[in-house]
C-alpha cells in the first residue's frame, strides 16, 4: 500500500510529533512540583535520557508512548511501509531493556508508565513515583 500524502508532507506530520516536553509530561511535571519533589526533565546527562530522574532518588521515569514503544494494547502499526514500522517499534522496545537493565545493575529503580494510565490514571501513576 502507498502512502496517501506526499514525502514532503509526511516529513512534515512527523516533524510536529514531539519528543519531550509533551502534555503528558507535563501532567506529571506540575504534579512533582505540587508535591514538592525535585527533579530534572529530559536529562542528556543520563543514559536513555529519561523524561524524568530524581536524583536524591535514584529514580529515573520514562513516559512511554502506546505507539513508539509498542504497546500491546493500542500500538497500531501502519499499513505503509510495515516492514519498517515493525523493525523501528521492536529496536525501541529492545533499548528500553538495554536502559533498565543499565539502571537496575546501578541499583537505581525505574519508573515507564504508559502513556494510556496517565490521564485516567494519573493519581495512581504519580503515587507509583
Amino acid at each position: 500500500m502507498t502512502d496517501k500524502i506526499s514525502k514532503k508532507e509526511r516529513s512534515v506530520l512527523m516533524g510536529k510529533i514531539k519528543s519531550k516536553e509533551t502534555r503528558l509530561e507535563k501532567s506529571v511535571w506540575k504534579i512533582l512540583s505540587e508535591h514538592k519533589i525535585r527533579y530534572r526533565k529530559n536529562s542528556s546527562k543520563h543514559f536513555g535520557k529519561p523524561d524524568i530522574v530524581v536524583a536524591s532518588k535514584k529514580l529515573v521515569i520514562f513516559i512511554d508512548s502506546c505507539f513508539w514503544h509498542g504497546c500491546k494494547k493500542h500500538c497500531r502499526i501502519p499499513e505503509a511501509h510495515r516492514d519498517y514500522w515493525v523493525k523501528k517499534i521492536n529496536r525501541n522496545k529492545k533499548r528500553d531493556k538495554e536502559v533498565n537493565a543499565y539502571y537496575k545493575k546501578l541499583g537505581w529503580k525505574i519508573l515507564r508508565v504508559w502513556e494510556h494510565d496517565i490521564p485516567k490514571n494519573l493519581t495512581k501513576s504519580i503515587n507509583k513515583i
